[in-house]
């Protein structure tokens, strides 16, 4: 292998790492992993990654995604929070990842995202329902269902790494 052949499958398995990394901040990682693929592919005249690898990785991306949509959306709802207080609390944590990412290096951004979402519903219940308790029991809901949703996509892209790796190692 050449150097140049070297630093791109360098580059290539930094930018996968960091599309899994990139959940945690509620990135969509698996679409990063399947571009990042997507590429490699293209750059390597699909010699190692072929189209029913990218395929397969696509179906993963989309299953990925929704399925943290799905238990994010579901945890809220079944804790009493409104659709209305779901999309605040994932506006607001991606502006509280956004705020706290120069913190902690960088790892402020996890927590920004959880409090950001957290006290997005919060504000969103409170207005809406006067009530503390259910308001609490709502934004809690949304927190595990982000928590619970992140921990699902992130072994759908640890799946898409190992296919991946897989067939450039192979």
């Amino acid at each position: 292998m050449t150097p140049l052949e070297i630093g791109g499958l360098t580059l290539f398995i930094l930018v996968l790492l960091f599309g899994a990394f990139s959940i945690l901040f509620g990135l969509p990682g698996t679409v990063i992993i399947l571009i990042d693929a997507s590429l490699y592919g293209a750059f390597t005249g699909f010699e190692k990654i072929g189209f029913k690898i990218l395929l397969t990785l696509l179906i993963l991306s989309i299953l990925a995604e929704l399925t943290d949509f799905a238990v994010g959306m579901t945890s809220a709802v079944n804790f009493g929070a409104s659709r209305k207080a779901f999309w605040v609390s994932v506006i607001g944590g991606l502006i509280g990842a956004a705020l706290l990412a120069p913190f902690w290096l960088g790892l402020g951004a996890i927590a920004g995202g959880f409090l950001g979402g957290f006290v997005g519903i919060l504000i969103v219940e409170l207005l809406n329902r006067n009530r503390l308790k259910p308001t609490l029991r709502a934004a809690w809901g949304a927190l595990l269902g982000r928590a619970a949703g992140m921990f699902v996509k992130g072994f759908f892209a640890l799946i898409m790494i190992i296919i991946t790796l897989t067939s450039v190692y192979s």
